[in-house]
């Protein structure tokens, strides 16, 4: 095959991984911009108005590592083109939404899509594209995630500004059907290794993320301390023990044990917590600053964010070129203390009233950042795994940075209350300033989390797979949960 047609067959793979991947992330925050005109139509509470959000992430976060466990087992292009599907029927039926209890029972549908496809699709890519070439492909696909989370407010502002709010969601269902056809026809179906699907591990696992998440949601509205929440947070802190018990023990866990004892596994999963802790906090609420204090309305907020979108999309395909050349570690540490100067600087300058000018700078400062952490997040997390834990190295990767997002929100949002209201520019600037204050000291201590990733990290695919280094090395055969495993079923299969 020529050169020119495997650059073809390599971009055709890109896109059949990446469109998909585009519409779960442009989806978790695209209702950000289009709350009040749902609220209003469809007579939500302010309760009902943050699950239109919060269905969508628990449901994400707390499948990711099943839809990952699944692949392995199934066949990871088989449960990628299901995930598509379910999230696209799921998107029809957002928009055929008559209550508030319709639409948050969907949005958990959209979610559970989602998360069947995400942890596959940066999985199939990096198993389609050449080694040589493979930083670049995960740069250029975390450039499109940084690009979906960030343009979500923009699209949603845009559609319910100028068409009626139900167009959030149907505007997925065409792009969803082509996405189906790409992933069949394009995608080579594999497997991971040959070994039982760890159901309970599934069940423990998820069933504490719920909890967790569930408990974060709810809190800025019921009280940290309230009944509900506490009982909530307790019930996630004894199914995650239960859960790390039978991990230890069962032969062939839902997380290798072996990925948690490498540091630049753990310490860069770490970093991208505190990341998107700061990253979807922020957004989400900067988002709404632009239309109470700046006065825009929601396509013109939207628009506005774009500043801070760009950015990731030029600054990460850069930032998976040089990945391999000087390690993940610094890259990341060097984008999360962008970030941080970037929301530092916004809460210095914010102000109801202000020229948009004032802020340009420090929202491109953050965006960069974000470039910076995106790409060689998803090569490290990669490049430290064997190519059958993949599928799993990926779903904890992503099932973190939805928790940390989950996170970031609630705790942000608890401190906006303290002093923040929708009823006054002044007030609602003030909370939103509070609110940044804290996430700078988070954000930057992933940038220190990430100076501690091993240097090489990153520079080297499948690392423990080549028996390579002491820290990859590989599992005992005789230890439950080390992760031992046959060979991966690398089934080929004729495209159809």
């Amino acid at each position: 095959m020529s050169s020119q047609v495997a650059r073809r067959s390599v971009g055709a793979v890109f896109l059949a991984c990446s469109v998909p991947m585009f519409m779960a992330a442009l989806d978790n925050l695209v209702v950000v911009t289009s709350l009040n005109v749902i609220r209003e139509d469809l007579g939500a509470s302010i309760a009902e108005l943050q699950w239109f959000s919060s269905a969508y992430i628990v449901a994400f976060a707390g499948l990711l590592l099943v839809a990952a466990g699944f692949g392995d087992r199934l066949g990871r292009r088989a449960v990628f083109t299901v995930g598509i599907g379910l999230f696209t029927v799921a998107s029809l039926l957002c928009g055929f939404a008559e209550t508030p209890a319709q639409l948050i029972a969907a949005r958990a549908a959209q979610g559970a899509g989602a998360a069947t496809l995400t942890p596959l699709s940066l999985t199939l890519l990096a198993a389609a594209v050449p080694e040589r070439r493979r930083g670049l492909a995960i740069g250029l696909w975390s450039a499109a995630n940084g690009a979906a989370i960030s343009l979500g407010p923009v699209v949603g502002g845009a559609v319910a500004s100028g068409l009626e709010w139900r167009w959030v969601f149907w505007i997925n269902v065409p792009i969803g059907a082509i996405a189906l056809v790409l992933a069949r026809r394009l995608l080579t179906e594999s497997r991971g290794a040959d070994v039982p699907v760890d159901v309970a591990g599934m069940v423990l696992i998820s069933a504490a993320i719920v909890a967790g998440i569930w408990g974060l949601v709810n809190a800025p509205e019921e009280g940290w301390t309230a009944p509900g929440i506490l009982t909530s947070f307790g019930l996630c802190a004894l199914l995650t023990a239960a859960a790390v018990a039978w991990q230890s023990r069962v032969r062939y866990p839902l997380i290798p044990g072996r990925l948690l004892r490498i540091r630049a596994f753990t310490l860069t999963n770490v970093a991208c917590l505190c990341m998107h802790f700061g990253v979807f906090g922020s957004i989400f609420l900067l988002a709404q600053l632009l239309q109470v204090a700046y006065g825009y309305d929601p396509f013109e907020a939207g628009l506005r964010t774009m500043v801070w979108t760009v950015m990731p999309m030029l600054v990460s395909p850069f930032a998976g070129i040089l990945t391999p050349r000087i390690g993940g570690g610094r890259l990341m540490a060097a984008g999360l203390a962008l970030q941080g100067v970037g929301l530092w600087w916004i809460a210095v300058v914010a102000a109801p009233g202000q020229a948009f000018g004032e802020i340009v700078a420090p929202m491109m400062i953050a965006g960069a950042g974000m470039g910076l952490v995106f790409a060689p997040t998803a090569t490290t997390v990669l490049a430290v795994a064997r190519p059958e834990e993949h599928g799993k190295a990926s779903g904890a990767n992503t099932t973190v940075r939805e928790f940390g997002g989950a996170l970031g929100i609630a705790v942000l949002t608890s401190v906006f209350q303290m002093r923040g209201s929708y009823g006054d520019a002044q007030a609602f600037t003030d909370g939103v300033v509070d609110a940044l204050h804290v996430a700078v000291p988070v954000v930057l201590a992933g940038a220190v989390v990430a100076l501690l990733i091993p240097r090489d990290a990153g520079r080297v695919q499948a690392v423990g797979s080549a028996g390579g280094g002491e820290e990859n090395s590989g599992p005992d055969p005789a230890r439950p949960g080390s992760g031992s495993a046959p060979p991966p079923r690398g089934v080929q299969v004729p495209r159809s």
